[in-house]
């Protein structure tokens, strides 16, 4: 296909999620089979789905769409109440087929479900509507209490104030800043849902600056904004962070971020929590080091040597212009390269997707 090209239809063996309201209002197995033969024929790249976990996927998908509905606008929250921990609980409950007996709730921390099961569930979607109307880490009684134990609490980035609003339900003394709070645009909770509690207006860095006496509450920081975690981070005159997200090779906080914490913060306690499959994220609490020392880590271009700018992925620009790869995307700010080789080894369907994605540079 020509570079720069729309793809105009999709492979009836293409794998795709399943909107919610279609699996549910199809009225039996054999429905569901004429019209996703993909999701029940053996094909490259894509799980089969058995008759018992089709119909265990569209009841537990039932079940989701009424608690989700009955969740409602957002609302005081009380003790005991956790809604988002209830939903995943519900997603992750053990199937018999399951290979692996992933297991929700309470003391869950990491969980999986048989792939033909979760192809249905959409976990991917599923996680992107809570963690829209929630928060992006699932918050657990054992969390919830490593944080209480570090009161008084100042928390940048609050989103929707969701585990702020479970802490002030446990009688924690916590302010919560974002820099667009709920009833503003923002781009990480961008439904049209309210507050679960209040949340100020604020960097950040402008929390920190106004509540230097308070610990200091991080929960995924986001992987492309320097101010929001290395800034704060930087700005905050404390002495303990709670951080909730993964780790240097993770999906949360910068590159700077983790290299501070791993130079200047010592780790005093680590709790697990709720972790959706694929991720690794667990509460770290940190107590910042007496002695200070510089960040002296640059990033290099892996092919010229020359510095490029910190947390950037692949080769600088000059490199790129010279010798171009056989495919790449641009991703969150950054270029993702794939060499021939790798493009070869690809499977069909995972090359076919790159090549189709509008986000491919060349």
């Amino acid at each position: 296909m020509p570079a720069g090209r729309r793809f105009s239809g999709r492979s009836r063996w293409w794998p795709a999620p399943i909107p919610l309201d279609v699996l549910l209002g199809l009225a039996s197995y054999r429905s569901f089979c004429e019209r996703f033969p993909w999701a029940v024929e053996p094909a490259p790249g894509a799980a089969v789905t058995t008759e018992a976990l089709f119909g265990e996927a569209v009841r537990r998908l039932g079940r989701y769409r009424t608690m989700l509905r009955d969740v409602g606008r957002p609302r005081v929250l009380g003790p005991g109440v956790n809604p988002y921990l209830d939903l995943v609980g519900l997603l992750a409950e053990p199937f018999p087929d399951d290979a692996e007996g992933g297991e929700g709730g309470e003391g869950a921390s990491a969980w999986s479900v048989a792939p033909g099961l979760g192809q249905l569930l959409d976990l991917p979607g599923r996680r992107r509507e809570l963690v829209d109307r929630f928060a992006w880490a699932i918050p657990s009684g054992g969390g919830l209490d490593a944080v209480a134990r570090h009161g008084p609490i100042v928390e940048g980035g609050a989103g929707r104030g969701y585990w702020a609003g479970l802490l002030r339900a446990r009688g924690v003394d916590i302010v919560a800043y974002d820099r667009a709070p709920p009833g503003s645009p923002n781009v990480y909770h961008p439904g049209r849902g309210g507050a679960w509690t209040g949340v100020a207006v604020g960097t950040s860095i402008e929390a920190v600056r106004r509540h230097p006496d308070r610990t200091l509450f991080l929960c995924w920081p986001p992987h492309d904004d320097d101010a929001a975690g290395h800034g704060a981070l930087r700005a905050y005159r404390g002495e303990v962070l709670v951080y909730v997200g993964e780790g240097r090779d993770g999906a949360s906080g910068t590159v700077r971020f983790q290299r501070e914490l791993e130079r200047n913060w010592s780790v005093i306690d680590i709790v697990g929590v709720p972790q959706w499959p694929g991720l690794g994220d667990r509460l770290v609490v940190y107590r910042r080091n007496a002695l200070r020392r510089r960040l002296i880590e640059r990033d290099r271009c892996f092919e010229c040597r020359r510095f490029i700018r910190t947390g950037s992925i692949g080769r600088c620009e000059r490199c790129f212009a010279l010798r171009p790869p056989a495919l790449a995307l641009a991703v969150d700010g950054h270029r993702v390269e794939y060499p021939a080789a790798e493009v070869v080894a690809m499977p069909p369907a995972v090359r076919r997707a790159i090549e189709m994605s509008p986000n491919r540079i060349v």
